[in-house]
């Protein structure tokens, strides 16, 4: 089964909040015919258009291929959240790469943040960064545990943005009672992402990328000067960059095998008006601490957006009856309110839910599987990978080199043995263990 068809229409975008509300995109032309470029890139999400503007900024010839249309895939269906920090928390990157490594990765990943705040305003993308992400604890272990990290984040990385919230604080805030406390993350924020996507799309264009849409990667033919061949025309390049995240199936197998893409779900719910403020009383995000993450914000018409929800088969379920489920359990208030957009899509996780950065040949690159994390860290691997295209990139290699191992069984396996594992952690959730 092709990801990229098996639950949605051909280049369209799908029927979501966002693509209603979306600012508008002419569609790019299908690449016909055999065309040459310094630089290929694949894929035209987050990551593949920020590398091609990037490129394109330092002066190199780039092509971009897109079997859809820009920010079609994940990046134009999440959560919206701009998190602080990368998926894994501090301590369990100094304990997977040491305390300096650590830093550094803290430190890129708080550039990241910064790199999408200085795109909207240097491009004018018409897109509002809100400020402010809560983490949402279900237990009183969880609280004690996201209370002490923003006490050790405040005195060994100087990061005093984490204002911790006990239970009645927590309640205020986001109008639940499902929850023990938590904490507000001031220097994370919220954005429309589609938005995002589509001004990075016009960002490069305007510097020059020739981009093309509704242009399937088929084959690769690797060499001195890799090919992508499609199904109406050739790139022939010097650099090719791989950046398909989910959908990038199996152009490369063994790079295949490190990453694994799993749907995700959002519901959009019909404007709430006054009731709006009964849900959030202020402009912030929220995630929780369940397994299988819950995360919801109010739009800008005061709109519930609630994610959640897990797929196990390459086939979208009820979308509505999968994420009103969690939604109800933490707002049973929403019982009755009209839902207007569902919606879901693919990202792709690692086995240590880091982004799997890979020079596949001395010309090849390929990078994807932000778990989640992808609208800061998808735009910087951009950035990073237009970087060691020319150069030598420290940071490259830093992502490179973590650890990463690639999925049981490979990619023939690794969907059934997901399944398994995700049906366990699931589970957990299910009973509060």
């Amino acid at each position: 089964m092709n990801l990229l068809y098996a639950n949605d229409r051909r280049g369209e975008y799908p029927p979501s909040y966002y693509a209603a509300t979306a600012t508008s995109l002419d569609p790019f032309p299908v690449l016909q015919g055999a065309v040459t470029a310094e630089v290929c890139v694949v894929g035209g999400g987050y990551m593949g258009l920020s590398a091609a503007l990037h490129l394109a900024k330092a002066g190199h010839e780039v092509i971009l291929i897109e079997a859809h249309r820009a920010g079609w895939g994940a990046s134009g269906r999440n959560g919206g959240q701009v998190a602080s920090g990368q998926r894994r928390d501090q301590d369990d990157l100094e304990r997977m790469v040491g305390r300096q490594d650590a830093r550094r990765l803290w430190d890129l990943a708080q550039d990241a943040n910064q790199l999408v705040r200085d795109l909207i305003s240097h491009h004018q993308i018409p897109v509002t960064f809100r400020p402010g992400v809560v983490h949402a604890c279900w237990t009183d272990a969880e609280v004690q545990h996201a209370h002490t990290y923003a006490a050790r984040m405040a005195r060994d990385y100087g990061y005093d943005k984490l204002e911790r919230l006990d239970q009645p604080a927590i309640r205020r805030l986001i109008g639940s009672d499902a929850f023990k406390g938590g904490d507000l993350d001031h220097g994370a924020g919220h954005i429309h992402p589609l938005n995002f996507a589509i001004g990075i799309a016009k960002a490069a264009s305007a510097a020059g990328v020739r981009i093309f849409e509704k242009t399937e990667a088929l084959q690769i033919n690797h060499g001195p000067k890799p090919q992508v061949l499609t199904s109406s025309g050739t790139v022939t390049c010097n650099h090719l960059i791989l950046a398909g995240n989910g959908y990038l199936g199996g152009l490369d197998p063994a790079y295949a095998a490190r990453v694994m893409p799993i749907n995700n779900f959002m519901l959009a719910s019909e404007p709430l008006g006054d009731r709006a403020r009964d849900i959030l009383s202020e402009p912030v995000a929220v995630a929780d601490t369940k397994f299988v993450v819950n995360y919801w914000r109010l739009s800008d018409d005061n709109r519930l957006l609630f994610g959640g929800a897990e797929s196990y088969g390459y086939r979208f379920p009820d979308i509505v009856k999968a994420v009103t489920k969690p939604m109800l359990e933490i707002y049973p208030q929403m019982r009755g309110v009209k839902i207007d957009y569902a919606w879901g899509g693919t990202l792709a996780i690692t086995t240590n839910r880091m982004p799997a950065v890979l020079r596949i040949a001395p010309n090849v690159l390929a990078a994807s599987a932000c778990s989640g994390n992808g609208i800061a860290m998808a735009t910087m691997t951009g950035k990073i990978l237009a970087e060691a295209v020319h150069a030598t990139s420290a940071s490259f290699d830093r992502l490179a080199n973590l650890p990463q191992r690639s999925f049981p069984g490979g990619a023939a396996l690794r969907w059934p043995l997901l399944v398994l594992a995700m049906t366990w952690y699931s589970m957990r959730d299910r009973l509060g263990l």
